[in-house]
């Protein structure tokens, strides 16, 4: 059974959200201590960064390390991560692609096999939850905006409009607010976003003093110049699409509570009196039913009590003193540069192995290079390093690509059918002062050269995308793995030659057609030797990070590609007269048999490389 496309989403969608909701919690946990600290300053400080938690959910810091990832140039990672670097990638992201693979001939009973299933109901109850959340948020606002305009009627004089009028010039208000008066028995409060209007309950002013009416309509005024509406409907986005986590609707509560306290020192700051103010809320709750919707902005929201306590009895918040102002600048830079940083550090770096589109810097360019089509009518097929350069013989123009990007057949999209067809003799020199750089260059940096070679004599330009192409999977097969790790100080005899083929080192191998014999080889190195011999991307999935010495045996497929490293038909080179058993095993037999291994069928994401336009050379 190959899993469908859904799956390999699923699969991709399932680690992100996870690392995704542990970055917005652990943003959350340390705004709860920033809190604390600044519990004796205004409350609208506290509310800042409760609201910065809550939009942190709706932004995930993939997209900020994305951005680093474009701001800053590529350059040729030549060692493993650093410590640091692998510990903050580590405790940032703790969440990787592990979900188990669907197993090719499982029975229905396999955990393997339910796995689909699970992840149908998994999706169904989170559309389920969300839907209805969005359900309750749309029914109490659907209430609220039709007694709105079920008996609202906009009033431009009065009382209550030329005190609206006075607090909105000593607020900064630059827009109108509409007054409304409303028939129903709402408490007063701001309705709508882009176009706010005050609801004022009709008799509700027959109730309260000249004081009173200042106080409660200055409170109204606050919260239309925090915009605090706007914010109570982007915390209720939040809550809809993750409404499993217990932490958002916490945070909900904190909004709430900061926010009218934000709004009540305001009212106090204009020169009310407490006991005015107080008694001008408790007059409201008599009058009113109480507001039935958070996305209204009222005068009797959060916990009323500690509220009228603090009015009370609270002394007067405290102003930021400089040492607090620096810590939330740090805090707030780190939150904001400290993951496009961390992107200019992960994602530029060009790992061996894998597609990249342009050139790295200090790696020298070829000075000269003849390209002439082949005409030796012969099937051989030649490329080498030379001390100077490289040299090629009869060589199609998808091999030369394959060997730029470090990429396989399958991973070339959009090729027009000449560029496996037409074949090229190539000679490429730098110049004499990049000679001694070109000896110090690795294997992949000299295949980086290849490619503005190859955009500046055959017009080639690309990108990359990420598709869900068949892939195989190197697993742990059955009875457990049958390789032996390999030891510290092992001695290799002559003839091995490590992965890029420099030899005298660990992680060697000697390749000839149908057998591969490895020694002190990571499993990741086999996979990629998999991947060149089957033509197909191989994944390890085994999760065993050790070296190991193997020997596989196989009967090649006549029509298939050559080992790397092994000779192709009518090239002379090492390994040459191999014999291989026509009766032997199959490569994917003898994996299982000979390693305790096994490849396995499925769908997943692979990068490839799109190939946008191409031209053939002219000659020189």
């Amino acid at each position: 059974m190959i899993p469908d496309s859904s799956s390999a989403v699923w699969t991709a969608i399932v680690p992100a959200m996870a690392n995704h909701l542990w970055q917005s919690t652990l943003f959350a946990v340390v705004a709860a201590f920033l809190t604390l600290s600044l519990r004796k300053n205004h409350a609208r400080v506290r509310y800042r960064l409760w609201l910065a938690a809550s939009v942190k959910f709706l932004i995930p810091f993939s997209l900020l390390i994305s951005l680093g990832g474009h701001l800053a140039k590529p350059r040729v990672s030549e060692s493993t991560q650093s410590g640091l670097y692998s510990v903050v990638e580590d405790f940032g992201q703790p969440f990787t692609q592990t979900v188990a693979p669907v197993v090719p001939g499982a029975d229905a009973s396999s955990p393997a096999h339910l796995l689909p299933w699970l992840q149908g109901l998994l999706t169904a109850v989170w559309l389920c939850g969300f839907i209805a959340t969005l359900s309750v948020w749309g029914w109490r606002w659907w209430r609220v905006s039709a007694a709105v305009m079920r008996g609202a009627v906009a009033v431009s004089q009065g009382p209550e409009v030329d005190a609206l009028r006075r607090l909105e010039q000593i607020a900064g208000v630059r827009t109108p607010i509409l007054f409304l008066l409303s028939r129903d028995s709402l408490e007063p409060g701001i309705f709508g976003i882009v176009r706010p209007a005050l609801v004022w309950p009709a008799g509700i002013s027959e109730h309260l003093t000249d004081a009173h009416l200042e106080a409660i309509i200055a409170h109204e005024v606050c919260h239309v110049r925090r915009r605090d509406n706007l914010a109570a409907a982007m915390h209720m986005v939040v809550e809809a699409i993750f409404w499993f986590h217990p932490l958002v609707w916490w945070l909900g509560a904190r909004l709430m509570e900061e926010r009218e306290r934000a709004c009540d020192e305001k009212v106090l700051q204009l020169g009310n009196p407490p006991h005015v103010y107080a008694e001008s809320i408790l007059k409201t709750c008599e009058f009113s039913v109480g507001s039935p919707l958070a996305c209204i902005s009222g005068v009797t929201g959060a916990d009323l009590k500690k509220r009228i306590v603090d009015i009370m009895h609270k002394p007067v918040a405290l102003k930021l003193d400089r040492g607090k102002k620096l810590l939330l600048i740090a805090a707030g830079a780190m939150a904001a540069a400290g993951p496009v940083v961390f992107g200019m550090i992960q994602e530029p770096q060009i790992q061996p192995g894998s597609p990249v589109v342009g050139t790295a810097s200090k790696i020298p360019a070829f000075e000269v290079a003849s390209i002439k089509p082949d005409k030796s009518g012969t099937d051989m097929t030649m490329l080498r390093t030379t001390p100077v350069g490289f040299s090629a013989s009869n060589i199609a123009l998808k091999v030369l690509i394959q060997q730029a990007y470090g990429i396989e057949d399958n991973q070339i999209v959009g090729a027009p059918s000449w560029l496996g067809s037409a074949r090229y003799d190539i000679e490429a020199k730098v110049s004499s002062s990049d000679t001694d750089a070109l000896h110090n260059l690795s294997s992949d940096q000299r295949r980086l050269m290849l490619q503005p070679l190859l955009a500046d004599r055959f017009q080639l330009k690309v990108h990359t995308e990420v598709r869900d192409l068949p892939v195989l999977t190197l697993v742990i097969a059955k009875g457990g793995p049958k390789l032996h790790e390999a030891k510290p100080g092992d001695t290799y005899p002559n003839g091995l030659k490590d992965f890029n083929g420099q030899g005298g080192g660990p992680g060697m191998m000697l390749m000839r057609p149908g057998q591969l014999t490895g020694q002190g080889l990571p499993l990741s190195s086999l996979a990629r030797v998999l991947t060149q011999q089957l033509g197909s991307t191989v994944q390890d999935k085994t999760g065993l990070t050790g070296k190991y010495d193997l020997t596989l045996q196989w009967t090649p497929d006549r029509n298939g590609s050559a080992m790397p490293g092994a000779p192709e038909p009518g090239l002379q080179g090492p390994g040459a007269g191999g014999s291989t058993d026509a009766s032997g095993p199959s490569i994917f037999s003898a994996i299982q048999e000979q390693l305790g291994l096994k490849l396995e069928s499925q769908k997943g994401p692979v990068e490839v490389l799109v190939i946008d336009h191409v031209e053939t050379p002219s000659e020189n």
